[in-house]
């Protein structure tokens, strides 16, 4: 089955389950503790070209996507999983971005978490760096493949292969990371992926560029200039679009910005 094919029957699939039809979505499974349970397998990932960051995630758990991936571009990428607890993402990300690796980040977010047994955690740093978390408690099979620009990661898998093939995968593809990302669960799943199914997935990718855009439309040129210039670091081109595009018409007059530009 080709990649389009299988977004038409996803797609398929949320119209019978859509509100008004007899089917009904199930509810999140919860741990005994009250914490959703997101078995899944996921990767993430830098491409060294373009700076990009990205997460990709697929499981038979519901939200998936959702729970899974946190990302922010010139800094660093997060999946956290099993009994996914949701503030590891945002608080990794604020960690990165005070200058800790991804190894003291995981370090420090599950050190102090009573539950850190049933967790499983993956950070990559916009240098690439990586560092992965499995929890001893987490359903079998559960564990982790650390890799250059990369960490693929599950639980509750058909086996050992399926994060193998997805190491495999990501590091023979070529082209955009997004497309990398694809390949990876696409592997992940032709090996047996997770052993209960399939039914919702995801994929995050954040761009330098794209963090630049959004600072510039609303008035920071601090924060426009420092990501634009980390964008130009890595690809040159990006000063010519900078150049020419309407997002960074509130910060033209910023002296900073004009000696990135020449």
């Amino acid at each position: 089955m080709t990649r389009r094919t299988s977004i038409a029957v996803l797609a398929l699939g949320l119209t019978l389950l859509w509100p008004g039809s007899r089917a009904q979505i199930p509810g999140p499974v919860l741990s005994e503790a009250g914490e959703e349970i997101i078995a899944t397998f996921s990767i993430v990932a830098r491409d060294p070209a373009t700076g990009e960051l990205g997460v990709a995630v697929q499981s038979r758990a519901f939200r998936a996507g959702a729970i899974v991936s946190y990302a922010k571009a010139g800094v660093g990428a997060i999946a956290t999983q099993a009994a996914a607890n949701q503030t590891y993402g945002p608080r990794g990300l604020e960690l990165l971005e005070l200058g800790l690796s991804p190894g003291e980040v995981v370090e420090h977010l599950t050190g102090s978490d009573p539950g850190r047994d049933r967790r499983q955690l993956a950070v990559i740093d916009d240098q690439g760096r990586v560092r992965a978390y499995t929890g001893s408690a987490t359903s079998a099979w559960a564990g982790h493949l650390e890799g250059e620009n990369f960490s693929a990661q599950g639980n509750i898998l058909a086996g050992e292969a399926v994060v193998r093939a997805m190491a495999e995968a990501f590091e023979a593809s070529s082209g955009p990371l997004a497309l990398r990302l694809m390949d990876a669960l696409d592997a992940g799943q032709a090996a047996g992926g997770d052993a209960r199914g399939k039914q919702a997935g995801g994929v995050l990718v954040v761009k330098p560029i794209g963090l630049a855009r959004l600072y510039a439309r609303a008035g920071d040129s601090a924060g426009a200039v420092a990501t634009l210039k980390q964008a130009i670091e890595i690809d040159a081109r990006w000063r010519g679009l900078a150049a020419s595009q309407a997002d960074f018409d509130n910060i033209r007059g910023n002296a900073e910005f004009q000696k990135l530009l020449q």
